[in-house]
Parts: C-alpha cells; sequence; structure tokens
C-alpha cells in the first residue's frame, strides 16, 4: 500500500449533503465519507503527516496485510504524543505499537444504517468516546471514517426537516378535517332540501295509484255499459294499444313509489354519513351504517364486483356513527380500487367471467382470549382458574364487536403493510390516492373509538380489515 504521504493531495472535505437532498430514511453512505487508509507497519510520522495535511481529518483506518485492524482518531493520536517522550516512543515505531495502547471501543455501522439511528448510537457511547469518529462499512473489509460533528450537523438538519414535515402534515389535516365536516355538512343541507320534494312525490303517488284505479273501473264500466262503441274511440283505444297501456299504467306507479324508496334511503345514507362533528357519541346499529355506506357506493359497484354481507346479532355501539361510516367508506372503496386493479392486469376472459371481484363484509360479537401464564395456571385449583376467568370477563371493554371488510384482490407486500397506516403513504398514482383514508381511519378508530384496526393480507389471495369496537 501507498504511504499516505504520497495521497495528501486527494484528501479533501467535501460538502455537506444539501437540505433538499435529506430525508427521514436517508442513510450514511448518503454522506461525505473519509477514505484514508495505512498499514499498522508504517511509522508514526506518516500519520503525522496525514494529519497536518488535512486539518479536519478525524482519524485513519488502520490496516494490517490490507485487513481491517482498527481506527486512530485524531484526538487519540494528539493525546499520545503530547505525553513525556510521546514523540520519541511512537514517531519511529510501527502505528501498531501506538494501536496497542490507544485502541479503544469502535462503534462500526454499515453503510445503510438511518442517519438518525447513527447519531443515537454515537450519544450512546461513553463520554469518553462521545466524540470519536465512527468505521461505516461500505461493504465487506471495505471501510470509510465518518467525522462525528458532521453527522450531529446532519442530524439537526433533518430534525428541522422532520419538525416542518409534521407541521405540514398537522396542518394538512386539520384542512382535510375541517373539509370534511364542510361537506358532511353541505351535504346534510342538501338532503334535507332534496328530502322535501321526495316525500311529496311519494305521498302523491299513493293518490295517484288510486286514481288510476278508479279510472280503470270507470272505464271498465263505460265498456259494458255501452252496446255499440263508436270507430273513432275503437281507432282512439286501438292506436294507444289500450289493453297494455291497462296492465302497464300500475306497474309504472309501482316502479315510481319502488325508486322514490330508494331516493328515500339515499338520501338518509347521506344524511348519516354527514354526521362528522357530532359532539358525543350515541347507541348506533352498525350494520346500518354499513348498508348506507354500500348504497352510497353502489354505483362503483356495478354488475362487476359481488358484495356478500354475513351480520352477526350485535347489540347498538355507542360510537360516532359519521366517523364509523367514514371508516367504513375508506375501507370499501380501497377494496374495491384493489378488485379493479387486479381486474385491469388480469381481465375477464369470457362475457360469464365479467364478475370478477368479491367484497365480504362481516359482523359479529369479539372477545378476548383470555390467557393466564403457564406458571400461574398449573399453580391454580380448577374453582381458582374458573374464578380467575370470570373475573377477567367481566372487567372494563371484556366485550367487543368485530366489523371484517374482505377482497380478493391482489394483496399488499409485506413491506407496504408495515407502512400502510403511516400519514401520506400511498400506492395509488398522483390524483388518485393522497394517504390520508387509512391513516385518518386508524385514528378514527383506535384514538375516537379507542378500538383495533388490524390488517391482514396474503399476494394473489387478497386483503383482510378487522376493526374491534369495545362495547362500553
Amino acid at each position: 500500500m501507498l504511504a499516505l504521504k504520497e495521497s495528501f493531495p486527494e484528501l479533501s472535505v467535501l460538502p455537506l449533503p444539501e437540505m433538499r437532498n435529506l430525508c427521514l430514511n436517508s442513510t450514511l453512505q448518503e454522506l461525505s465519507l473519509y477514505d484514508v487508509q495505512i498499514e499498522s507497519d508504517r511509522p508514526g510520522s506518516d500519520l503525522t503527516q496525514a494529519f497536518e495535511g488535512n486539518r479536519l481529518l478525524p482519524g485513519v483506518i488502520l490496516t494490517e496485510q490490507g485487513q481491517f485492524l482498527g481506527m486512530i482518531s485524531r484526538q487519540r493520536f494528539l493525546e499520545y504524543m503530547s505525553r513525556p517522550y510521546g514523540l520519541e516512543l511512537f514517531l519511529k515505531r510501527p502505528l501498531k505499537s501506538l494501536y496497542n495502547l490507544a485502541h479503544t471501543d469502535i462503534l462500526i455501522l454499515s453503510s445503510d444504517t438511518l442517519i438518525v439511528k447513527a447519531a443515537q448510537r454515537s450519544l450512546q457511547r461513553p463520554s469518553e468516546l462521545l466524540y470519536e469518529p465512527i468505521v461505516v462499512e461500505m461493504k465487506p473489509q471495505t471501510y470509510k471514517l465518518l467525522d462525528v460533528h458532521q453527522l450531529l450537523v446532519i442530524q439537526s438538519q433533518i430534525h428541522e426537516l422532520a419538525t416542518k414535515l409534521l407541521h405540514e402534515q398537522s396542518k394538512t389535516q386539520m384542512m382535510q378535517t375541517e373539509k370534511m365536516a364542510s361537506l358532511g355538512r353541505m351535504v346534510a343541507g342538501v338532503a334535507h332540501e332534496i328530502l322535501n320534494p321526495v316525500n311529496f312525490i311519494a305521498g302523491n303517488l299513493e293518490h295517484l295509484s288510486i286514481y288510476s284505479q278508479n279510472l280503470m273501473q270507470l272505464l271498465a264500466a263505460y265498456d259494458e255499459d255501452v252496446a255499440e262503441r263508436s270507430a273513432s274511440i275503437a281507432d282512439i283505444k286501438e292506436e294507444m294499444d289500450f289493453d297494455f297501456l291497462r296492465k302497464d299504467f300500475p306497474q309504472i306507479i309501482n316502479s315510481m313509489a319502488l325508486g322514490t324508496e330508494r331516493l328515500t334511503k339515499i338520501i338518509g345514507s347521506l344524511r348519516n354519513f354527514s354526521h362528522m362533528d357530532e359532539g358525543t357519541p350515541k347507541a348506533v346499529n352498525i350494520h346500518e351504517c354499513i348498508d348506507s355506506t354500500i348504497l352510497i357506493l353502489n354505483n362503483r359497484l356495478k354488475h362487476s364486483i359481488e358484495v356478500i354481507k354475513e351480520y352477526g346479532d350485535l347489540p347498538l355501539v355507542n360510537c360516532y356513527s359519521g366517523q364509523l361510516s367514514q371508516v367504513f367508506m375508506n375501507l370499501l372503496s380501497n377494496a374495491i380500487d384493489a378488485i379493479m386493479d387486479k381486474a385491469a392486469v388480469q381481465p375477464a376472459k369470457s362475457a360469464s367471467q365479467a364478475q370478477f371481484g368479491t367484497v365480504a363484509v362481516q359482523t359479529r360479537p369479539w372477545q378476548p382470549q383470555i390467557k393466564i401464564r403457564t406458571e400461574v395456571r398449573t399453580a391454580l385449583r380448577p374453582e381458582a382458574q374458573l374464578s380467575l376467568q370470570t373475573e377477567a370477563k367481566s372487567q372494563k371493554y371484556a366485550r367487543w364487536v368485530a366489523v371484517l371488510i374482505a377482497d380478493n384482490g391482489p394483496g399488499i407486500p409485506p413491506e407496504i403493510q408495515q407502512r400502510i397506516f403511516d400519514t401520506f403513504f400511498t400506492t395509488k398514482p398522483v390524483g388518485k390516492g393522497t394517504g390520508l383514508g387509512l391513516a385518518i381511519s386508524h385514528e378514527i378508530v383506535t384514538q375516537k373509538h379507542q378500538g383495533q384496526l388490524n390488517l391482514r393480507s396474503q399476494l394473489g389471495i387478497g386483503t383482510e380489515f378487522e376493526i374491534l369496537l369495545p362495547l362500553i
């Protein structure tokens, strides 16, 4: 290996990474690292020249026959050089003799270590080692040095970025919450205005049905009493296909009544969904919330996605119905999107395969398993075990309600599952996803209702979200 003095002119201090290139996931390999090595059999004077040639060099990597031996820092080297007879002892002797006396515990980190994690590990060292350089392993038997001062400066910049990002996220979430609340109030007002004429139509349809029956009876009586029918009346009846009209008229009125009933249900669903600003939780039928949400999404389901509902016998749940409806909306919409994405990759081969997706919605009472440690279970008598289980069941939150929403979409990769509830994290293209739906849903379930939102997914099979709500 060449002596360091031959490579001194190449030693330079690289600029710190720019702020725009830093993020919370930045790693050590993105920093400016010192690639300075010297063989352990070189005299100490070579190391003196290295430190004099670069005043900011924090240390050097010490090798033995090309293999990593350790690290000598500038601080440790100068400390031993300043001791009595230090210059006479170490300047002309091999560096290995100095290393045997001066070496300390070395912090070695891989190049893919997060900068934030590296700063934390560095600050956890004893005070006498706090400013010792960090050895970064780029690959097996390839090492570089990181100046701790540079690491702490970069870490402070990342902290500033994180603070700014959290502020922006909080501001965005507040705007989203306010927008949803405003939208809810607007939808409630529009639904109320629509409901008035719908009720007017629904109320008059009943009278219209009675009137049509009376008219048909009157026409039938005329047909029976009038012996001779005029040719003009016969022509009119034939032109309008009177026999068909008499049969179809009641069916038209009936279909109008069914349409009005469906419109009333949709308006009711919109009003339920718009309750975003409830002040206190209320006892709610969870099944009605789910049905209202499915009714709103009916246009997206069309004929290609089947919704299978399997409802259990549930009591009323004390909750914020509008917020839970938002959770159901987000989860069902994601399930529909997943199925549609899978269908785009694997289109139906024939008309018989046009129905390519299934969304299953299941509800049931749920109770946590009562777990007793083995050493406790074996020490208790049977009656004592039964008493302990009975006491656990009677505790607060002993009874829960479970809502499961599953799809047969492509599934979620394991590496994404870890971040699925993170704010602003989305796998959807720009313009189709904000990364807020699942994050807000998780907050509503866990923070607002003290429940749990669990994810189970398998590639190629599908995804299931489990909502657990305590019965308070």
